[in-house]
């Protein structure tokens, strides 16, 4: 069934994400008001800083599968690196094509299953990345607001309501209430099981007896899940925390970096760390985007956002460039990846149903 799904979701996603794209492109084109600049802005870009913008876009796959890596090996030492960066690139793709990224942990996790991680083991290290995230933005967006990052961001507002700088500061603000949560489930795993196994008592109730049989399984899932997360709080299993943190800067380098390698690119010139702020803003006010990838939303909140930098005749090669290198690179390797799986899927299948037909008695 869930082989039979996934290509359903898949495909409509990436169906829904190219149309609301192309809709939003066309819309920021005509925004732009200025064709001509447009092309001559794409034919006169800084292919420097174009390249490396592709490098970095790769880090959605390199950088996150060796944060997850780092993770896995902890609760499971014979998880492979190139399930790990499978994973990770896949788990970006599906977020990309599914809406509030809601995609990406099954996605990742069916990954490292395939390359011997068992799905246990494999849910408590995709949830650590998770973690790993909400404590880097947690940790060190208070630093940069100490250190008197985005005095450019006070001279600019939104309706004179409030400036840029106390949005990301409010957006600053969330990733620290999610991360004491989460850290409150960390340090009591036990809540965080007994809540899981109510849940899974409740779908016992509501189900068939067929389906209660299934579900019932899952108790020694969690209980697996459990030990696994209790090992991050045991001796070396906070260096592979503290590792996973620091790792989070070069998995989500392509999405804090894009804005300004794409301002390079447009040779616009702009402070390196306001850009950054604005790119975490975007992050976090999309994260939960109903829309596939957020297609829409992204463009238009980029393209408000940074127009601070941007000027209005640059803003469609600017959100051209700024979604290629946070999505489109990354969808296109994704369904390459995915639709090779669908195919061997498919041949598994023909042949299953060949040997089934063959002890069949005429």
């Amino acid at each position: 069934m869930a082989k039979k799904l996934a290509p359903q979701l898949m495909r409509r996603g990436l169906e829904i994400f190219a149309v609301i794209s192309l809709i939003m492109f066309a819309a920021v084109l005509f925004y732009g008001n200025n064709l001509g600049q447009f092309v001559t802005a794409m034919v006169n870009l800084r292919w420097g800083w174009v390249l490396l913008g592709v490098g970095v876009a790769s880090l959605d796959w390199f950088g996150g599968g060796l944060r997850l890596y780092v993770l896995a090996r902890h609760v499971y030492p014979a998880t492979s690196i190139k399930g790990a960066v499978l994973s990770a690139g896949l788990n970006s793709y599906a977020m990309m094509l599914t809406p509030s990224q809601a995609g990406g942990g099954p996605l990742g996790i069916y990954t490292l299953k395939r390359y011997g991680t068992p799905i246990p083991e494999g849910m408590v290290a995709t949830f650590m990345s998770f973690v790993a995230t909400i404590l880097f933005f947690a940790a060190a967006g208070p630093a940069v607001v100490f250190l008197g990052a985005g005095d450019t961001l006070e001279e600019h507002g939104i309706l004179g309501v409030a400036t840029l700088n106390d949005l990301f500061r409010l957006s600053l603000g969330g990733f620290i209430v999610l991360g004491a949560v989460l850290l409150a489930l960390i340090i009591f795993p036990d809540v965080a099981r007994r809540i899981a196994r109510r849940i899974v008592s409740w779908l016992e109730r509501r189900g068939n007896p067929k389906m209660a049989h299934r579900i019932s399984g899952l108790n020694e899932g969690i209980d697996r899940a459990h030990g696994a997360m209790v090992a991050f709080f045991r001796g070396r299993g906070w260096i592979s925390l503290a590792g996973g943190v620091l790792l989070t800067g070069p998995t989500l380098a392509n999405k804090l970096l894009a804005g300004y390698i794409v301002l390079r690119a447009l040779d616009i010139h702009a402070p390196f760390v306001d850009v950054v702020m604005l790119q975490t803003l975007i992050i976090f006010l999309l994260y939960f985007a109903p829309t596939p990838g957020g297609s829409g939303l992204a463009e238009v909140l980029s393209g408000g956002v940074m127009s601070i930098f941007v000027p209005r005749e640059l803003t469609p090669s600017y959100i051209l460039l700024w979604r290629i290198y946070v999505a489109y690179l990354t969808v296109a390797a994704g369904s390459f990846v995915f639709w090779r799986w669908l195919k061997l899927w498919e041949e598994e299948g023909d042949n299953t149903s060949d040997e089934a037909a063959s002890t069949t008695p005429l």
